[in-house]
């Protein structure tokens, strides 16, 4: 553990080289914090803070600049202060929840609107996994005749998601028949899986309702093509180029491999589901998996339906990041994501 003057002087050179992109002198942090020592005394603490791993000197400045194990260290603390205090203001959080209630009638457009909204708090690339539904059910399914033809297929998922499907039938079907129809499918394979809505339909349900077989036969395709797109990765990015605002990446060859990196979205996705599903973590440079951003922070937190984790969100940008406005900023999304689901998406 560090001394607390040591402290001091790491977050001071911290805070001060968020601010301006700089490495920091010792004359910097005399004139600017008032930490009761001369500037010789913390020339030596910064000195000895190098020795230990928490400073880096550049090649073309004699200043010093943090490094990751440095950065590690003043989130650490960081975040302790952040769970008695949000050092977003009162007019934010108001407006967080309007905007991100703001015409959303789906879970993942919700999801979207919350990428968006973190992305214009922060000023850095904002990302949202969509909800993952491995284990997804059917909360209910309608039938309705469209035409003499043509039938609705409303399928809506345990999460909120709904998937609408038109098809044709040879002969006309009436609404109490679709209603017939519509009350056993629910009957049977409310709460059931992908997996376990395959073994209902095997066993059970074309021996319980054959005179509709032709009908169901339709359906059931539609009922697993919906539910396998409930359970597909989705990413949504927002703000990206935030990060020609830096200027760690004035130079274009690092900036195209970070947007490189960010559209892909493959990668990006995979990236936030093989981390820990812990409600908030933090990675910063190279802690992180992939090499495209060894000199970025990844800020995440995850959003739950009935408890159970079903995606992320996050802020990804340079490791001289605003770390008290982001890790602000990510909680504060999550808690709002997490209290309109169960409001709006578990009745």
């Amino acid at each position: 553990m560090l001394d607390e003057r040591k402290l001091k002087v790491l977050n001071a050179i911290i805070n001060s080289y968020i601010i301006s992109a700089e490495p920091i002198g010792s004359r910097t942090i005399s004139k600017k914090y008032d930490l009761g020592v001369s500037s010789a005394t913390i020339r030596n603490e910064m000195s000895d803070l190098e020795d230990l791993g928490y400073l880096n000197k550049p090649y073309t400045s004699s200043g010093r600049v943090p490094s990751d194990k440095a950065y590690r260290l003043y989130v650490d603390t960081l975040i302790n202060q952040i769970k008695s205090k949000n050092s977003l203001n009162n007019n934010i959080r108001i407006k967080v929840k309007k905007h991100l209630l703001k015409e959303v009638r789906e879970i993942d457009q919700l999801i979207q609107n919350a990428a968006k909204i973190l992305s214009g708090i922060t000023s850095y690339t904002a990302l949202a996994l969509a909800p993952q539904f491995k284990q997804s059910t059917l909360r209910h399914i309608q039938l309705i005749s469209i035409d003499n033809n043509k039938v609705l297929v409303v399928i809506i998922s345990d999460s909120g998601m709904v998937k609408n499907t038109i098809f044709r039938v040879e002969n006309k079907v009436s609404e109490e028949q679709l209603s017939i129809i519509s009350n056993f499918l629910n009957d049977k394979l409310k709460g059931l899986t992908l997996e376990e809505m395959s073994n209902e339909i095997d066993t059970v349900v074309f021996k319980e309702i054959y005179e509709f077989k032709n009908i169901i036969k339709n359906i059931i395709p539609i009922i697993n093509q919906s539910m396998e797109e409930m359970e597909s990765v989705e990413l949504y990015a927002d703000g990206i180029t935030n990060i020609f605002n830096f200027p760690e990446y004035s130079d274009l060859a690092k900036a195209k491999t970070f947007l490189s990196f960010i559209e892909d979205k493959d990668s990006v996705a995979n990236m936030m589901l093989n981390n820990t599903f812990k409600d908030f973590e933090i990675s910063i440079g190279n802690e992180n998996i992939c090499e495209e951003i060894k000199d970025c922070s990844l800020i995440t937190a995850t959003y739950k339906l009935n408890g159970k984790t079903i995606g992320k969100i996050g802020v990804i940008g340079p490791t001289r990041m605003d770390y008290i406005t982001v890790i602000s900023a990510v909680k504060l999304l999550s808690i709002n994501l997490n209290e309109i689901i169960d409001s709006f998406f578990m009745k």
